[in-house]
């Protein structure tokens, strides 16, 4: 409660929804497609379709073993076909996305995703220069 408090609620609501802005950019610009409805969606949590020709599980596990990133799969009858990125909290902070999002395309160019290459993060740093914060 103090870290939240020290930052302040409304900045920290801020930097949730900056995050979430440069983070859904860059999947866009990777043609990643988000699952569910955008009216509904939380700042704090974006779910992305596991493209197709992926193994989702194999991603995943690059990305833990190579990356240190941990990303959700999902449960139910979902399992296996949709990611669950989080950005919440501490941790929720620009360098945190700019990483995500090299490797996410690294480690799907690797397995063979038909994604354009070397978008995702220029797309989020568009978002980052725009808004000119660097929280």
């Amino acid at each position: 409660m103090r870290i939240v408090l020290e930052e302040g609620l409304e900045e920290r609501f801020a930097r949730h929804r900056l995050h979430e802005k440069a983070l859904v950019r860059g999947l866009d610009a990777m043609g990643l497609t988000l699952y569910g409805n955008p009216a509904c969606k939380l700042p704090v949590v974006t779910c992305i379709t596991i493209p197709d020709e992926v193994d989702g599980e194999s991603v995943r596990a690059m990305l833990l073993d190579d990356f240190h990133i941990e990303i959700a799969s999902s449960f139910g009858p979902l399992k296996g076909k949709i990611w669950r990125i989080g950005t919440m909290g501490y941790s929720c902070r620009k360098k945190n996305i700019l990483h995500l999002l090299g490797a996410l395309e690294a480690v799907l160019q690797r397995h063979g995703a038909k994604i354009p290459l070397g978008r995702a993060v220029q797309a989020a740093l568009d978002v980052y220069h725009e808004t000119k914060q660097n929280i």
